[in-house]
């Protein structure tokens, strides 16, 4: 079975990545990722499941689901190639703005290098790409202590942080 990173840990990866609908119905008791366009022309029927998830294109707007978050278990974003960053504006928005608490995975072209800042982003989980070492990638989410600016993962700036728990504030 094929593994991720997931709250900071190796786990099975138990869902399925539709990257194209399928032909037929998706099979029963197996929990899929379908691409945006089928799940809004299937929503009833998907969305009945409760084991369904959407994956959303770097062009996709996050909008369209705005409705649905609340019974979307998981959002996959795609990142088609490693320079492509749209997917980390889609992650804050949806956990910002739309207040998106699922599973949200980073999918693609995915590398070690990202991943801290993919998580700063929103997201939670990372289907690392599968050329790369799961152990070494899971390190890059311990690359840097902190972050400064504040982020969908902290969300006040480090400056605010040291007031908070400074002794000697006014």
């Amino acid at each position: 079975m094929p593994q991720l990173i997931k709250d900071g840990a190796i786990v099975e990866d138990r869902w399925t990545l539709w990257r194209e609908a399928p032909a037929g119905a998706l099979p029963p008791d197996q929990p899929a990722i379908v691409p945006l366009p089928w799940w809004s022309a299937q929503r009833s029927a998907l969305s009945a499941r409760g084991d369904v998830g959407v994956w959303l294109a770097p062009d996709a707007d996050p909008q369209v689901l705005a409705a649905d978050l609340g019974r979307l278990p998981l959002i996959a974003v795609d990142f088609p190639q490693f320079g492509d960053g749209r997917g980390y504006s889609i992650a804050r928005l949806l956990r910002v703005q739309y207040r998106f608490a699922g599973e949200l995975r980073a999918i693609g072209d995915v590398l070690r290098d990202q991943l801290f800042y993919l998580r700063q982003c929103g997201f939670n989980a990372f289907a690392v790409r599968a050329d790369r070492n799961l152990d070494d990638a899971l390190r890059g989410l311990g690359d840097f202590s902190d972050s400064y600016q504040a982020t969908a993962a902290t969300p006040l700036p480090l400056f605010r942080r040291r007031l908070a728990t400074s002794p000697e504030r006014a």
